[in-house]
């Protein structure tokens, strides 16, 4: 039985957090320290003509002006295994226009508050002032908010490059007069486009169907809107740069952030020891504004402050990108989905491609399996705030808008909602996805999405529940609904790092970031369970470079458990061997004689003959070489090597990569259900009660997951409640851009009662069995509200996103669908 994994525990910064002693970014000091502000474009495109900050720079206490010119133009990290759901679909782009990369400051801004120039001085105020006194000539250029505005016939183009992404390029691209009556109409056309693939003949199969779906449904852009800001603090000490930040990802951040400070990476050092939320937005590709406080502090001699306003973040923060998708499904008439034909337009912002439209594509094909499937993706830059991950990218989306169709469905065939879901939900093994060249697909590790479906029933009591469907009470109609979600949930092939002290300790070096997950201690159990260490002896390292890191994963598309989880136990299984390694040298026999408990190694059938933990690690030092860290293997990644060597003569080392292999790819799925009450007369309703149940592999913390599946639930409900932009269409200025306006969920929004469960059946396709969900959650609350919605008022009045009190009202009034059309940002 395990001791530590599937336990829940007490954290080691719990009480750090709840007395306030733990400090993020904003919290540092230092004497002499100097704050900077932003001046950024109040047009939505442009190109700075003329800049005098003669004015600006007279001022007592303005230090330093720091401009475009003075940045250093590279290229974003390579994200790596994250690529395939942050960067969108493989396709050949052919003949286009790079797009330039974005560098924290520039002289073509793309979208209005993108930053121009910053200003250095000794306090936050005389640093505005100065902003005031500085002349800014912009010439304004063509732009657009709206994706399908974009792509009218004569319609404005974001970037001068053109204004859709073919592979890594832009070109310009605008739909035909028959297409734009397409849309007119409320729908997509169902056209040729940059990104397409598909499985089996779809166009046959739909001649096969019993029933066919047509709809056009619209999801919008949402801020990630993280409690705390994108502030930073950086100085120069002895060649090094010392940067504080609000880092997502500790140990990918600290090695390219250097890049657009003009430091090497062996000379930063990232302190982040606590994260105020990341959802995605603060992983390395969007860690450029964090070398403005650094290049400013190399500019002055001066430690500099960054400090993020709302507003600001808005602007800067990353953005979940808006689809527009016409989707046709097929049925038989047992409720087996043999057809899905989809056409998707994704509102990319105005720099790198988001891979949400793809992403949406992969979810959908993991949820249903359908015998045949075509995809169609077009990703159109608009002038709007850059885009990114957002926790569940494209998954959420895909989610919210394919579940209700599903429900839509399964009451034409007269089939149960849970049993068309588990009619078409995938098993172990099962393929899905876009196929490779020689039409190769991804194959499921696991999944268990049947049982979670079953257990969820069970417990929602659904058979019973469902029958209030459209029942009024006055006023007030009840709506329950049910809906599956899936997400990527795992990586492999990282770093893990630990040391045995002769003190007896075991300290257990994590380069993954400390946002709240939980993830940071849950994954070091790992490690503490297989070498059978109990936890009140185990110190984690985290958050800052300088205590020598390893190569972590990326926090992004759920990998955090799966990935470090196998890290560590590799690591663990390390020190394991080198354990039996050091017995048999020093008391004789074989190491396979030599087994270990109760923090000792000993002979097997003789527990007599060992020695204490404490004693192979004073052993290990002596021995030196790869034991105690002087020698590692040639497979680490270079950071990992770098602090191995750092940390050598601690104690016994363990360190190594995760090199277990998997056959097939990691998703988890989280089955959830929903009830609702309506007021038809207000267009107000409340949510009664949410349950979900996590197909996630073995449980590690169950404190913490029930976290993450909350709390990523409340998340998805605010996107499907409130959650939002707003921009002026014709002037291409935010409307919107503060918590009050924009509308993340508070604690009046979220259900009345929440539950949830776990299947708990292991991976087998990773040692501890551990999968991510964390993104997964997100569309299980979104998609469940927005289907227990329509069970209340019907399917035909709701098929965009948020569902407000109005669209509700207008609609059950007027007795037909009421809503903004296909325009986006409203």
């Amino acid at each position: 039985m395990n001791k530590l994994i599937g336990q829940n525990y007490q954290t080691p910064d719990l009480i750090a957090k709840v007395t306030g002693r733990s400090k993020y970014a904003e919290d540092y000091r230092v004497d002499g320290m100097l704050f900077t502000k932003l001046l950024t474009s109040p047009m939505p495109h442009a190109r700075v003509r003329h800049i005098d900050t003669s004015e600006a720079l007279k001022m007592p206490g303005v230090h330093a002006i720091l401009t475009a010119d003075e940045l250093p133009v590279v290229a974003p990290p390579n994200r790596g295994v994250a690529a395939a759901e942050e960067e969108g679909p493989q396709s050949k782009g052919g003949r286009g226009t790079p797009i330039k990369a974005e560098l924290g400051l520039t002289n073509e801004p793309v979208f209005q508050g993108e930053p121009i120039l910053a200003v250095a001085a000794v306090d936050e105020l005389t640093a505005a002032e100065a902003i005031e006194r500085i002349k800014l000539d912009l010439e304004p250029l063509p732009f657009c908010v709206d994706p399908l505005q974009s792509l009218r016939p004569g319609g404005p183009n974001a970037r001068l490059e053109g204004n859709v992404y073919y592979g890594a390029v832009a070109k310009t691209l605008k739909w035909t007069e028959e297409d734009w009556k397409e849309v007119e109409a409320g729908r997509l056309p169902m056209r040729e486009a940059p990104d397409m693939w598909k499985v089996g003949d779809v166009d046959a199969a739909f001649k096969e169907a019993a029933l066919i779906i047509d709809e056009t449904v619209v999801c919008q852009s949402t801020s990630h809107q993280c409690l705390e800001p994108r502030t930073s603090m950086a100085y120069w000490e002895n060649g090094k740069l010392f940067l504080h930040a609000s880092a997502q990802s500790t140990a990918h951040v600290s090695q390219s952030i250097g890049n657009w400070s003009k430091a090497d990476r062996t000379k930063v050092v990232l302190i982040s020891n606590y994260v105020g939320g990341g959802f995605g937005g603060k992983n390395p590709e969007a860690h450029m504004h964090t070398a403005i406080p650094a290049l400013l502090s190399k500019k002055t001699g001066r430690a500099v402050m960054m400090r993020i306003t709302r507003e600001e973040d808005h602007y800067i923060g990353r953005a979940r990108a808006g689809l527009i998708m016409r989707v046709k499904l097929g049925f038989r008439k047992d409720g087996r989905m043999i057809a899905l034909d989809m056409f998707v337009v994704q509102a990319n912002g105005p720099y790198a491609r988001g891979g949400d439209y793809g992403t949406c594509a992969v979810v959908a094909s993991a949820n249903y399996t359908p015998l045949t499937m075509r995809f169609r993706g077009t990703a159109v830059l608009t002038n709007t705030p850059p885009h990114g991950p957002q926790r569940g990218p494209g998954g959420a989306q895909s989610t919210v808008m394919f579940e209700p169709l599903l429900c839509q469905a399964a009451r034409k065939l007269g089939i149960d909602e849970v049993e068309i879901r588990k009619i078409n939900a995938p098993t172990t093994g099962m393929a899905y996805g876009a196929p490779e060249k020689n039409g190769a697909r991804s194959q499921f590790t696991s999944a268990f999405a049947r049982e979670a479906l079953d257990r969820g029933a069970e417990k929602f009591n659904w058979a019973e529940r469902k029958k209030r469907n459209g029942q009024m009470q006055g006023t007030k109609v009840i709506g329950v609904g049910v809906s599956l979600a899936n997400f990527s949930a795992g990586t492999i092939g990282f770093d893990g790092m630990i040391a045995l002290t002769p003190e007896g300790k075991l300290t257990v070096y994590s380069g993954v970031g400390n946002m709240g997950t939980l993830s940071v201690y849950d994954t070091a159990r790992v490690a503490a369970e297989m070498l059978e260490m109990p936890w009140e002896k185990c110190e984690v390292v985290w958050g800052d470079t300088s205590k020598h890191l390893p190569w972590s994963s990326r926090q992004g598309g759920s990998q955090t458990i799966h990935a470090t989880s196998r890290a560590n136990h590799a690591a663990a299984m390390d020190a394991k061997q080198k354990l039996q390694e050091i017995a048999a040298k020093d008391l004789g026999g074989h190491p396979e004689d030599y087994t270990i408990g109760n923090e000792r190694v000993f002979r097997k059938g003789n527990p007599g003959t060992g020695m204490s933990y404490a004693q192979a690690a004073k052993r290990a030092i002596e021995l030196g070489g790869k034991y105690d860290g002087h020698e590692v293997a040639a497979d680490l990644n270079v950071m990992t090597k770098e602090s191995a060597q750092a940390l050598a003569g601690v104690g016994l080392m363990g360190v190594a990569r995760d090199n277990y292999g998997r056959k097939g790819m990691t998703q988890a799925f989280v089955a959830s259900f929903a009830e609702v009450e309506v007021d038809v007369e207000t267009g107000e309703y409340k949510i009664l009660d949410y349950l979900c149940v996590a197909d996630c592999g073995t449980v590690i913390n169950p404190r913490g997951l029930e976290g993450q599946l909350h709390g990523g639930a409340i998340q998805g409900i605010g996107y499907t409640r409130s959650q939002k932009w707003v921009y002026d269409q014709e002037y291409g200025v935010a409307l919107a851009k503060r918590f009050h306006y924009n509308r993340p969920p508070t604690i009046l929004d979220i259900p009345e009662k929440m539950d949830w469960d776990a299947v708990n059946l292991p991976d087998p396709q990773t040692p501890v069995g551990a999968k991510g969900m964390a993104e997964a959650a997100v569309g299980a609350g979104a998609a469940a509200v927005r289907c227990a919605l329509a069970a209340a008022i019907g399917d035909d009045y709701l098929r965009r996103t948020p569902v407000g009190i109005d669209m509700i009202l207008a609609s059950v009034e007027g007795k037909k669908r009421v809503d903004r059309g296909l325009t986006s940002n409203v």
